[in-house]
């Protein structure tokens, strides 16, 4: 399926609102996509396109600019902690527009939309905006996916390096950040015959511990169900307890595979949450924090000398 079959980011704004605003007026990145994917129909097809070959998706990249668009327009807001929420402004929008099936609330979102573009481009001078998801809006860090605590591109060229490693540095990777994450006695077992499994960890929680087994795979789309009733075949007998760790993303149904009743449930980190964790455990990802000065004239200060 080609990209263009995706919806446009400009079409996901009042979707990505209204997700938002249904999961209580915040929620994180990964609660987004999921809302939205069901609240719009997503196939599993779409969820399977590539951004420019991966291994981000279209459509996740599509749904960060999203993201990026209704903040700047003041309708939604983030936190270091990667959690969005809807601002006063945003509530008023779903509150004073909600009649004519949500038609209101579309006209409304399209016109500060268009009033926003309007004002980007009077400021930076850009072309015109482009209709295939990724917005033309010059190189302020404020128009950049996910706003400005994000440089451009940061995940996909980690994603990037994670593809080209060798498959046992990947391996060492997870051991060591499992290890940052509180998991003792972390020992990668990945050989054959050991049926998928790449290793063990022990996760101590408070005055309890239990042991966990987990996967790597470095995969560029979408990691299907048919990969979780694997590797929880391969930990059967062995273990109740499974963390899959991919590069790329997992559809609706490898979800609902991994958390259903009666088996071994499976956590899963798909490439967007392993780059997070990369992050906030310093691991090949550092972050450097920016001082910004607003300077102001006080004209009273001269009128007064």
């Amino acid at each position: 399926m080609p990209a263009t079959d995706v919806p446009p980011y400009n079409e996901m704004l009042l979707p990505v609102l209204e997700a938002v605003a249904e999961l209580g007026g915040s929620a994180s990145i990964n609660e987004i996509v999921e809302a939205v994917v069901r609240r719009e129909g997503l196939s599993d097809v779409q969820l399977g396109v590539l951004h420019k070959g991966g291994p981000e998706t279209e459509i996740g990249y599509r749904l960060a600019w999203a993201r990026t668009y209704l903040k700047a327009m003041g309708l939604l807001t983030n936190s270091t902690r990667g959690v969005w929420a809807v601002t006063d402004q945003g509530t008023a929008l779903l509150a004073n527009s909600s009649l004519d099936g949500g038609q209101q609330r579309r006209e409304r979102v399209r016109d500060i939309w268009l009033a926003h573009l309007a004002q980007l481009r009077r400021e930076r001078r850009t072309g015109p905006e482009t209709t295939d998801g990724a917005p033309d809006a010059g190189g302020s860090a404020s128009c950049r996916p996910d706003g400005p605590t994000d440089e451009p591109g940061w995940k996909e060229q980690l994603l990037e390096l994670l593809m080209d490693i060798r498959p046992d540095a990947f391996e060492r990777l997870a051991q060591r950040l499992l290890r940052e994450a509180d998991f003792d006695s972390v020992n990668v077992t990945g050989r054959s015959g050991d049926g998928g499994i790449d290793g063990l960890g022990v996760y101590r929680l408070g005055l309890v511990s239990f042991p966990v087994f987990f996967q790597c795979k470095r995969y560029r789309g979408s990691v299907g169900p048919g990969a979780v009733r694997d590797f929880r075949g391969a930990m059967a007998g062995r273990g109740d307890k499974g963390l899959l760790i991919t590069t790329g993303s997992f559809t609706t149904d490898a979800k609902k595979e991994a958390t259903r009743d009666g088996p071994s449930p499976v956590d899963l980190i798909d490439g967007d949450r392993l780059c997070d964790l990369l992050r906030r455990y310093d691991l090949g990802v550092r972050t450097t924090t920016r001082t910004v000065e607003d300077i102001t004239v006080d004209t009273g200060f001269f009128s007064e000398i």
